[in-house]
């Protein structure tokens, strides 16, 4: 589903200044899709992770895996590490699916503490993102 798909404000109809590919809803972003550039569908969007102090996205949650919910794993993603797709209104992560199977990942009743430091870096150093 894409974001548009969810706009039950219309800000992206008929849209000439106003919010879009540089300024989006945040509510519009949750579900989205997400893509490798093979094409390959890596999960949808679960949640993003503002950064209340500075005022940044940090992460966009991604699911990844499982049958109706069962199995899932959760990632987080540096926001960063994602482009959108404005063709196919969909994201694309810039890795292939095995190693996204073998990305530190977790339980959605488990999350990690994702200020800590050492949690950070690693998450940063696995998607080759600095920050």
């Amino acid at each position: 589903m894409s974001y548009e798909d969810r706009d039950t404000y219309g800000m992206y109809k008929n849209r000439t200044d106003g919010p879009g590919p540089k300024l989006m809803g945040a509510d519009t972003l949750i579900g989205n899709d997400v893509y490798n550039q093979a094409g390959e569908d890596l999960g949808d969007i679960k949640e993003i992770m503002l950064d209340t102090t500075n005022g940044t996205v940090s992460y966009a949650v991604l699911s990844f895996g499982g049958v109706l919910g069962l199995g899932e794993k959760l990632f987080a993603v540096p926001w960063k590490a994602l482009k959108l797709d404005t063709e196919n209104k969909r994201f694309v992560l810039n890795v292939n699916k095995d190693r996204l199977e073998d990305a530190p990942g977790f339980d959605k009743d488990r999350w990690p503490d994702m200020a800590d430091e050492s949690w950070v870096n690693e998450i940063h150093s696995y998607y080759g993102i600095k920050r």
